[in-house]
């Protein structure tokens, strides 16, 4: 394909991402033996919860007007647990606005209906409130989101869902290729490799979206604005800016900074929660849930 100078100018920034992203996965899984194994854990999962941020821009039409090329940028599944074509349907979903929050409507909600909530025992809704704490979903949300996700997998490839088993197939040889060269190869454990990038890169993605969503009766005020800095901005690609990314998806996340800066006022004025940053958020959360488990409304 393609692309022409004034494309260039709007994509190379994210071509520039995709290049730090899988030549430091490279990087790090081949010295993985060299570093200490903290040093591979922040790399990994700050490289991991990058490769999330630049898997959500492909999806959104970044960085060309090629969906095929947009894909292939972000598909290789360095996470090991989510497939790309799952993730895609399941975002454009929680992108209509009038779903937002909503479990069982929202496949990105982190609430539980009130019915579920009812049920759920004593030990089930201790989880969820913990979970519901900036810590709790650092340290258990990983695990927590994982297992979700392979129980509802599974009942959708038991129900026979149409295209699952594709989806699985495809993703499944991905997978292939990044154990082959990490494990394969690079001679790094196993274990060693799903704590990294598949966990702590979740925790850490988790962050982000911690504090993005809010029930409100009005789906405008449902989004969160959250102006945290370098380097957790960058690692998010700005997505932290979660209210304007919803109201422009469009725009690549490194126009983002501009046009909150042009548009803050109005943004904001909209009465969607807003936070100065993740020190902030931690600040008021660390130890308190930011929002009750059930949804207020569901």
């Amino acid at each position: 394909m393609r692309i022409h100078a004034l494309e260039w100018r709007q994509a190379w920034p994210t071509f520039a991402v995709a290049a730090v992203v899988y030549a430091g996965w490279g990087a790090l899984t081949w010295f993985h033996a060299a570093l200490p194994f903290a040093v591979a854990l922040a790399g990994g999962a700050c490289l991991s919860a990058l490769h999330s941020s630049l898997q959500h821009e492909t999806i959104h039409g970044h960085p060309t007007r090629s969906a095929a090329l947009n894909a292939a940028l972000g598909w290789l599944p360095l996470s090991l647990w989510l497939p790309y074509a799952i993730y895609r349907d399941e975002h454009i979903t929680h992108h209509t606005d009038e779903l937002l929050t909503e479990p069982g409507r929202d496949p990105e909600s982190k609430f539980v209906t009130q019915g579920d909530w009812a049920a759920s025992g004593y030990l089930g809704r201790a989880t969820l409130a913990v979970n519901a704490t900036l810590l709790g979903r650092l340290a258990i949300g990983p695990a927590l989101a994982l297992a979700a996700f392979a129980i509802a997998e599974a009942r959708r490839l038991r129900e026979g869902v149409a295209g699952r088993r594709r989806i699985w197939a495809a993703h499944a040889l991905g997978v292939a290729a990044v154990l082959g060269w990490a494990v394969g190869i690079c001679g790094m454990p196993l274990g060693d490799y799903v704590a990294i990038w598949t966990y702590a890169g979740l925790s850490l993605t988790l962050l982000r979206s911690y504090a993005e969503h809010a029930a409100a009766r009005d789906p405008g005020r449902r989004t969160a604005a959250i102006e945290a800095e370098a380097p957790l901005a960058f690692l998010f690609l700005n997505n932290n800016l979660h209210v304007l990314h919803h109201a422009r998806p469009e725009l690549p996340w490194h126009a983002l900074p501009a046009a909150w800066r042009a548009e803050r006022a109005v943004l904001l004025a909209r009465g969607g929660p807003s936070y100065r940053g993740y020190r902030e958020i931690a600040r008021r959360f660390l130890w308190r849930p930011v929002h009750a488990p059930a949804h207020p409304f569901v």
